[in-house]
């Protein structure tokens, strides 16, 4: 059976930082950076890529459709 690992591309100027992602997020993969855009908002990002399973729970609540995800199959 294969195994999914995946992972997520903010686009960091385009986020607000609201935080909506990091809650919805079923493995805690994300977090908001403590840097700022050049907005000022404290941007998304993977906190812990390593748990990231592509569910793109993320990309579906962004309200401003800042983020992607890859998924890719690893065999076992």
């Amino acid at each position: 059976m294969a195994k999914i690992k995946g992972t997520i591309v903010v686009d960091v100027e385009r986020c607000k930082g609201c935080g909506i992602c990091v809650v919805n997020c079923p493995t805690e993969v994300l977090a908001l950076h403590r840097d700022v855009n050049a907005k000022g908002y404290n941007y998304a990002c993977m906190a812990h890529p390593d748990r990231c399973i592509g569910c793109a729970n993320c990309a579906m609540v962004c309200s401003d459709s800042c983020i992607t995800v890859y998924r890719q199959k690893f065999s076992e």
